[in-house]
């Protein structure tokens, strides 16, 4: 077989084992999606689950400790989702109507300057694109989304639960199975899997938090109605790079031109807002997250699309940890350490390695 033949028939072979993935992902989406979040969550809580070990408990008591402290934050989080979603929901009628009479006046403005606004209304109809409704169902979608995970949290937590009990021992394991060489390759990219995961969700929830707390208060100072569904939903959306954020200032800042007489106070708001985002995207991620995620602008788009489709938001929440992994996990290896290093963006650390090293 020429080299044409075997080039053309692995892009073949490629191709049918890219889409079987995709089909695979999709198809199995209410199985592995909960695993996908029980994956975070045991990353997340193994520490605490250490370290209650470490006290001399036994690990089945140490576990359902772990798993009350949970059940205890999910009960938290999914009363201020379902109120939010109920308030926000109920006022929606009311503020299509605040969105028609703004639109209204603003082209009548502008036709009593002499303006022809006829061919723009007949393009974009306040019942249709500029629906107060359609701008909103991002934000209801999102958390109709995150309300969904509730529905599967029997599964997740019995995924933790089997998590939780393998990583307290997979090291352990992994070198007694395999030679010393392998084993330590292994368990070192197990390690930093864990590490700059667990450094990347932990830090980007506290940061979340304290944004979403930050624009909450800020809004509320300024009397923008629904403060806390935007306080919450700054914290989910700053989960999705770029895109988050955007939808998380322009919500708030729609709401609150239906909360006053005049423009300037939403301006006002919107500009506090952005500088927010600004400071804490620009100043406070970069000092936190340092080269921990380092990944390229162009593979953070395209993860986003295809996360985006395959699982919708919960996807795209999760593009950017699982990009992560999989970069970490191709950086140990040398044969997909150059694609790992194309996934990249900051290329200082690499320029000062030896190219002959590995790993």
């Amino acid at each position: 077989m020429s080299d044409s033949n075997r080039k053309f028939l692995m892009f073949v072979g490629a191709a049918i084992l890219t889409c079987l993935g995709v089909f695979v992902l999709i198809e199995l989406q209410s199985i592995l999606l909960p695993f996908f979040i029980a994956i975070i969550i045991s990353f997340l809580f193994l520490p605490v689950f250490e370290w209650l070990k470490s006290k001399k408990l036994p690990s089945w008591l140490a576990l359902t400790i772990v798993m009350i402290l949970i059940l205890l934050l999910a009960n938290v989080s999914s009363l201020f989702i379902f109120t939010s979603i109920s308030a926000f929901e109920s006022a929606l009628p009311e503020y299509q109507q605040k969105f028609d009479a703004l639109y209204n006046s603003i082209f009548a403005s502008l036709a009593s300057m002499g303006i022809d606004v006829d061919g723009l209304k007949t393009t974009i109809s306040s019942s249709s694109s500029m629906s107060f409704g359609n701008l909103t169902s991002i934000a209801t979608s999102l958390f109709s989304s995150i309300a969904g995970i509730f529905g599967d949290f029997v599964l997740i937590m019995i995924y933790v639960v089997f998590l939780l009990s393998e990583f307290s021992s997979i090291n352990r394991r992994i070198l007694v199975a395999f030679s010393a060489d392998k084993a330590r390759k292994i368990v070192d990219t197990f390690n930093d899997i864990f590490n700059d995961v667990r450094r990347y969700l932990v830090g980007k929830t506290i940061i979340n938090l304290i944004e979403g707390f930050v624009i909450g208060v800020i809004l509320w100072a300024f009397g923008v109605d629904f403060y806390v569904v935007w306080g919450i939903l700054v914290f989910l959306m700053n989960y999705i790079p770029n895109i988050g954020s955007f939808i998380a200032t322009v919500l708030p800042f729609i709401t609150a031109l239906f909360n006053y007489d005049n423009i300037i106070m939403p301006i006002i708001i919107l500009v506090i807002m952005i500088a927010v985002a600004n400071i804490f995207g620009n100043f406070v991620e970069p000092k936190v997250f340092g080269d921990t995620l380092d990944l390229s602008p162009i593979l953070i788009l395209v993860a986003l699309i295809f996360w985006g489709y395959v699982w919708g938001i919960m996807g795209m929440i999760l593009s950017i940890p699982i990009m992560s992994m999989i970069k970490i996990i191709m950086m140990k290896f040398d044969a997909t350490r150059p694609a790992a290093i194309l996934m990249s963006y900051n290329l200082t650390r690499f320029n000062k390695k030896n190219p002959a090293e590995s790993g």
